[in-house]
């Protein structure tokens, strides 16, 4: 069965050969750039990679756009800044021809340069093995992606490499962009914050990652990143706040 590796590009120069070179178990690498301004385009013809660039609207619409622009009967999506390990690839290739029509893939996140196993970044399962016919991207979450599959999905073992966040300043900067779909999603759903949840959703929100989630087993690490995973859940409130004004 045919299978495209896609990775959806947009100035990603620094990662995009590691990643194509990740994929050459799959029967093409399709990059699909978002008009990148750096050499990520020049990169990837030059790693062999086919190369087709679409307008970015939000994430699950490239996604959508990724899958209508392919012929491959399954599609493996990555991230530029992710990894296909050879245990994975053999992994895939032995699940194709099996019923379900999507597989979730765990991923091994590496935040500051640490492996991070606690805090909800482990086992992170990413439906990202698709029947191509069999799949779409929920128009509805621009953002962290739902994927609307016809048919059984499973799960595999071997996991993705992530390298996740290199330093704080690049995990604010996604984080901020992350809290401004989410705020459009819960204000569209109507979600409005009352007066206190700006305080008691970032408490919960702590304790679900450094209490249930086991941050604390990661020391200063674990705490940190539980703090500011809080921090923007409170941005994210408040964004919706701004949004519902805005709109009224």
């Amino acid at each position: 069965m045919h299978l495209a590796g896609v990775i959806l590009t947009l100035n990603e120069e620094r990662h995009i050969q590691d990643a194509i070179e990740s994929l050459r178990w799959a029967d093409e690498v399709v990059v699909f750039d978002s008009f990148s301004t750096d050499r990520t385009v020049e990169l990837a013809a030059r790693a062999g990679a086919r190369v087709m660039q679409h307008r970015f609207v939000d994430y699950g619409a490239q996604r959508n756009a990724a899958l209508d622009a392919v012929d491959a009967e399954w599609v493996f999506f990555l991230d530029a800044d992710e990894r296909a390990t050879p245990a994975l690839a053999g992994e895939i290739r032995a699940c194709l021809d099996l019923p379900q029509r999507g597989w979730w893939v765990p991923r091994h996140n590496y935040i500051f340069n640490r492996l991070t196993t606690g805090a909800g970044w482990w086992p992170d399962y990413q439906l990202r093995l698709l029947h191509r016919a069999s799949a779409r991207y929920d128009p509805g979450r621009p953002v962290h992606e739902v994927v609307n599959l016809q048919g059984d999905a499973g799960y595999l073992q071997n996991p993705l490499v992530h390298y996740n966040y290199d330093t704080v300043s690049q995990f604010r900067a996604k984080q901020d962009r992350y809290t401004r779909f989410e705020a459009e999603i819960r204000c569209g759903a109507g979600n409005l914050p009352k007066p206190w949840t700006y305080f008691t959703g970032p408490v919960r929100h702590f304790w679900y990652r450094y209490v249930t989630l086991e941050g604390w087993r990661l020391g200063w690490h674990g705490f940190r990143l539980s703090f500011l995973m809080a921090y923007y859940e409170a941005v994210t409130w408040l964004r919706v706040a701004a949004l519902r004004r805005r709109s009224r």
